[in-house]
C-alpha cells in the first residue's frame, strides 16, 4: 500500500440486519477533497456480492426498525456540514430529513414499536458555535464570542473542543415530521441512549450524581419517553457505557475503580435485573471492546466483542451464571482477526471483520447457540462465511506472530509485517499508544504503507497493553520505562533473529504512549537505532498534567502525584542522552497531548545539537493518524517515508 493508496481504501463499518436485509456504511477517504466519502450498502445473506444502497455525500450508522419496514441513518450533505438524521424505506425510495440542528445528531435508536427514534446531540448555549445570542440577531464570529468562565476541571476534550457550553441532549423524534422532543436540558452530559422493553421509557449513561462535580464514575438513568426527571437507575462500581434493555432487565459494559484510577482496568459485562446487579464476566480474563458497538441480547445469551492477544472476539455469554472465564465463553468470529461492528436478527448474526491484510468486510456468523462452554463454530480464523469483497482490490502483507520472553521471564508477543523480496530489509519498530491499548490481528494503514516502502515493521504488546489481562495492562503502573521497555525490545530481538532482517538498520517511532516510548528508548537506547519519530508523544508528565483535557487524572493514575516521580518518569528529563536524528511531529490542535509536549522536547533537541526537526499539522487533534483530513494523512505517509529514506536507507 503506498501512501497514494488511500482514496483506494473502502473500509465498512457499522452493520445492521433484519430479516434478509443486512446494510453497512462503507467510507472511503478522498484526498483530493480532503473529504470523507461514503454511503450505505446493502448485502445479500447468499454471497451474492455488496451493493450500493444510498448515494450521497456521506451516509453512517445505519439502524433498520424492529419491524423491517424503516432505515434510519446519518447523512452529511456536503463537506463540513453536521450529519443529520434521516429515515427512508426500507424497500428503497427518497430519504427524508428529520433533523436540523446546528452541531448535528448523533446516532439513532429505535423504539421497540418501530414508531420513534432516539438520539443524542449537542446544543450550543445561545451566542456560540454559530448561533445567535438573541433570536432575530447575527450569530458572532468565534472572535466576538464571550470569554467562558470555566469551573470544572472536565470542560474540554480533544477533537471535541469545549463541552460545557454544549453538552449533549437526549431526544426522540417520530416518523410524522413533528419537531424533535428534548428529554434532557444540558445541565449534564448524555450518551449510549436505550429504550426500555416496552418503550416506556429510555435508560441513558451520564456522569454519577448526573455531573454535580467532576468525576470518572458514570452511572446509568431512565427518563420517561413521554417526558420528566431522570432517576438513577444502576450505579456502577466504576464507568458504565453500551446500556441494552431487554424483557428482564438491562445489560451494559463497565469497568471497576475507585477515585482516579481509572486506568488499564478491563471492561466486563453486567446485568441489572429485579434489583440485582451482576457481574457476568471474569475481570481478569475479558476485556469487553464497546467500540465494537453495544452488547445484542439474542435468546438466553448476549453477544459482545472482547480483546484477546491482538485480536477482536465476537463470543457470546450465558445470560446465567456469572464471572465467565474467557475459555469458557464461545466464540464466534475474530480468532486471529479484528471485529469492528456486530448485528443480529434472531439467530442470524453478521459482523464487519478485518484482517492484517483486509480492510474488512461483512461475514455471516456461524455456530450461534451451544450451551456457552467452549469454542463454537470456527470462530472467523479461516474467514469463512464472508459476503463482502471490499479489501479485495488492494494487495496487502500479512502479519507474523511474534513469541518469545523478557529479560525477566516474561512471556512477550507482538507481530512483522515483511515487505516483499528476501532482504535483508531495513526495521521499523512502532509502539502503540495507550498504553492501554494494542497492536493486533485487524489491518492497520500504516504497517501496510511502511511494508510496500521496503520497510519489515515490528509492533510489540508489551506490558501495559490490553487483551491479556487486567495485570498485564496494570503493571506499568508506577513503572513506566521499565518492563514495557524491556517486552518492546524483547520483542525486538526475537523479530532480528530473522536473517532476512537488518539488524544495523533499525528505526523507532510512535505516537502518543507510543511518542513515549519512542523520546525514552532514543534517551536509554539509543545505541540500537538509527533514527526515531516520535508522535504526539507524552515527553513531560508534570506539564501534561496541567494541559492535557485527561491529564487531571490521568497523571496521577499512572505516574502519582510526586512532582520528583513524574520528572523521573518524563523523556524530556533525559534529552540531553539523545544523540541520534529525531522527528518530533504533532498536530497543533491536539488535546490530549498537548503542543507544549513537542515544542519543549524539540527545543531541548536543538539545545543540545541534535539533529532534530519538527513537523506540525494544522487544525488537527490527537487523531490525525486515524481520522484526520485525508490530505494530512498523505502528506504525513510521504514525510514518514521520506526520514526512513533518509536514515534508514
Amino acid at each position: 500500500m503506498r501512501p497514494d493508496d488511500l482514496q483506494s481504501l473502502t473500509l465498512p463499518g457499522s452493520v445492521s440486519v433484519r430479516g434478509d436485509l443486512v446494510l453497512v456504511n462503507v467510507q472511503t477517504p478522498d484526498v483530493a477533497a480532503n473529504a470523507y466519502r461514503g454511503g450505505l450498502s446493502a448485502v445479500p445473506l447468499d454471497g451474492s456480492g455488496a451493493r450500493p444502497w444510498t448515494w450521497a455525500e456521506r451516509d453512517l450508522a445505519p439502524r433498520i426498525s424492529p419491524d423491517g419496514q424503516w432505515v434510519a441513518f446519518l447523512r452529511v450533505v456536503e463537506k463540513g456540514s453536521a450529519p443529520q438524521l434521516h429515515v427512508m424505506p426500507a424497500t428503497g425510495g427518497d430519504a427524508r430529513k428529520l433533523t436540523d440542528l446546528k452541531l448535528g445528531a448523533g446516532a439513532p435508536v429505535w423504539s421497540p414499536d418501530s414508531t420513534r427514534l432516539a438520539f443524542t446531540a449537542r446544543v450550543p448555549e445561545p451566542g456560540r458555535y454559530g448561533t445567535s445570542a438573541v433570536e432575530g440577531e447575527d450569530a458572532p464570529t468565534p472572535d466576538a464570542e464571550p470569554a467562558r468562565h470555566i469551573l470544572r476541571l472536565d470542560y474540554r476534550f480533544d477533537d471535541i473542543g469545549f463541552t460545557t457550553d454544549r453538552a449533549p441532549r437526549l431526544f426522540t423524534v417520530g416518523l410524522d415530521g413533528a419537531a424533535p422532543v428534548e428529554l434532557t436540558d444540558g445541565a449534564f452530559d448524555v450518551s449510549d441512549p436505550t429504550w426500555t422493553a416496552d418503550g416506556s421509557a429510555l435508560v441513558f449513561v451520564a456522569d454519577r450524581d448526573l455531573g454535580a462535580v467532576e468525576t470518572l464514575h458514570t452511572d446509568l438513568y431512565t427518563v420517561p419517553a413521554a417526558g420528566g426527571e431522570p432517576t438513577l437507575l444502576v450505579q456502577s462500581r466504576g464507568q458504565a457505557s453500551c446500556p441494552v434493555a431487554w424483557s428482564d432487565g438491562v445489560v451494559f459494559l463497565a469497568n471497576e475503580f475507585a477515585g482516579v484510577h481509572s486506568v488499564a482496568r478491563n471492561t466486563s459485562l453486567w446485568r441489572y435485573s429485579g434489583g440485582s446487579l451482576t457481574r457476568l464476566t471474569d475481570v481478569e480474563t475479558v476485556d469487553c471492546e464497546k467500540l465494537a458497538g453495544p452488547p445484542v441480547v439474542v435468546g438466553d445469551g448476549v453477544l459482545v466483542a472482547i480483546r484477546n492477544r491482538g485480536a477482536v472476539e465476537l463470543r457470546r455469554v450465558p445470560l446465567d451464571g456469572f464471572e465467565w472465564t474467557l475459555s469458557e465463553l464461545e466464540l464466534l468470529a475474530g480468532e486471529r482477526a479484528e471485529v469492528k461492528s456486530f448485528a443480529a436478527d434472531g439467530d442470524v448474526v453478521v459482523a464487519v471483520v478485518s484482517w492484517a491484510d483486509n480492510t474488512g468486510e461483512v461475514v455471516k456468523v456461524g455456530g450461534l447457540g451451544g450451551d456457552g462452554g467452549g469454542r463454537g463454530g470456527d470462530g472467523g480464523g479461516d474467514r469463512g462465511g464472508v459476503l463482502t469483497s471490499f479489501g479485495a482490490g488492494l494487495p496487502l502483507r500479512p502479519a507474523v506472530e511474534l513469541s518469545g520472553a523478557a529479560s525477566d521471564g516474561y512471556p512477550v508477543h507482538g507481530w512483522l509485517v515483511l515487505p516483499e523480496g528476501e532482504g535483508p530489509h531495513p526495521v521499523v519498530l512502532a509502539v502503540h499508544g495507550g498504553p492501554f491499548m494494542y497492536h493486533g490481528w485487524g489491518f492497520w494503514d500504516e504497517a501496510q504503507v511502511y511494508a510496500r516502502a521496503g520497510y519489515a515493521v515490528v509492533l510489540p504488546n508489551p506490558r501495559g497493553s490490553a487483551g491479556y489481562g487486567q495485570a498485564h495492562g496494570q503493571a506499568v503502573i508506577g513503572a513506566f520505562g521499565t518492563v514495557d521497555v524491556d517486552d518492546v525490545l524483547s520483542v525486538l530481538d526475537v523479530a532480528l533473529e530473522r536473517s532476512d532482517l537488518d539488524a544495523d538498520r533499525v528505526g523507532v517511532m510512535g505516537g502518543s504512549y507510543g511518542g513515549f516510548m519512542t523520546s525514552w528508548l532514543a534517551a536509554h537506547h539509543g545505541e540500537r537505532f538509527r533514527a526515531a519519530w516520535s508522535e504526539r508523544a507524552v515527553n513531560a508528565w508534570d506539564s501534561f498534567a496541567g494541559s492535557s483535557d485527561i491529564g487531571w487524572f490521568f497523571t496521577d493514575a499512572y505516574c502519582g502525584p510526586s512532582l520528583e516521580t513524574q520528572r523521573a518518569m518524563s523523556p524530556l528529563t533525559y534529552a540531553e542522552k539523545v544523540s541520534l536524528p529525531f522527528m518530533v511531529v504533532h498536530s497543533e490542535h491536539d488535546w490530549r497531548c498537548p503542543l507544549e509536549q513537542a515544542q519543549r522536547m524539540f527545543v531541548a533537541l536543538r539545545r543540545n545539537g541534535v539533529e532534530a526537526e519538527m513537523l506540525l499539522f494544522p487544525g488537527e487533534g490527537h487523531e490525525l493518524t486515524r481520522s484526520g483530513k485525508p490530505r494530512h494523512r498523505k502528506q504525513r505517509f510521504d514525510a514518514v517515508l521520506e526520514w526512513w529514506g533518509r536514515h534508514l536507507s
